[in-house]
């Protein structure tokens, strides 16, 4: 029983680092929905060490183009968190809001730059480890540049995350991709983070995923990764994506 409790504190200590940036990875770019476009994601999350296995299944992602150059973004998450050798526990999770906004679009370049702030509202019950208790925020600076079928972006940025035992943090990741065909694109990404609880670790570690366009409208994405150096954790992601717009399906 006390592992368990100790186990679920730990987890709310290193929920933030469920959250996923930019479907399939944790890096995101500067790139917002198209104005009066929008995404709609049903997707889940995954995650294992050796002590915990949390994640959502499924969550909700709202993404909305307001004006040129800036969406608005929410997740709405039905969160699980299940410590080794304890029942699992399932509820609502914790809240994320944030603005893209795209303040650098070189079209003759190929090349943006923009920044995504996110607040994680703590609407999950911190006491099931199905949130983290207290309120953070992201503020990142996103860079893409592409050419032909490939494509690159990256950054990274400040996390502050509140807490008794818990230290604010920086995340950095570095995303390339290559578009196969007009219906299959791949991806890899290498990431870092500092640590985000007084005793925990910095992390090192990569994640390779697939974006399929079925249609205009209809997409499938998915990823899975590792730590390189840190907690050991394994990482998976799947979502169907449903693209909208006055004109057509498209982003």
């Amino acid at each position: 029983m006390i592992k368990s409790i100790a186990v679920s504190l730990m987890f709310l200590m290193i929920f933030i680092g469920v959250s996923w940036a930019g479907p399939p990875f944790r890096t995101d770019d500067p790139d917002p929905v198209d104005y009066q476009h929008g995404e709609f994601y049903l997707a889940t999350q995954y995650e294992k060490d050796k002590e915990v296995t949390y994640g959502t299944a499924p969550h909700i992602e709202l993404n909305y183009g307001i004006v040129p150059n800036a969406m608005v973004h929410l997740i709405a998450p039905y969160a699980f968190n299940r410590p080794e050798g304890a029942p699992t526990k399932r509820g609502y999770g914790d809240t994320e809001v944030g603005v893209k906004y795209r303040f650098i679009n070189d079209e003759e370049e190929h090349f943006m730059v923009g920044t995504f702030p996110l607040l994680e509202l703590p609407t999950g019950n911190s006491d099931q480890g199905l949130g983290a208790g207290h309120t953070m925020y992201f503020i990142p600076l996103w860079f893409q540049k592409s050419w032909g079928p490939w494509q690159t972006y990256g950054g990274g940025g400040f996390w502050r995350n509140p807490g008794t035992g818990n230290k604010d943090y920086w995340f950095f990741g570095k995303e390339v991709q290559y578009a196969i065909t007009t219906m299959l694109t791949l991806g890899a990404e290498l990431f870092g983070q500092t640590k985000t609880t007084d005793t925990g670790m910095n992390r090192t570690g990569y994640t390779i995923g697939a974006i399929v366009n079925l249609t205009d409208y209809h997409h499938l994405l998915f990823s899975a990764g590792s730590d390189i150096h840190g907690e050991n954790r394994f990482s998976a992601y799947f979502a169907y994506l449903y693209t909208f717009g006055p004109h057509g399906g498209e982003k």
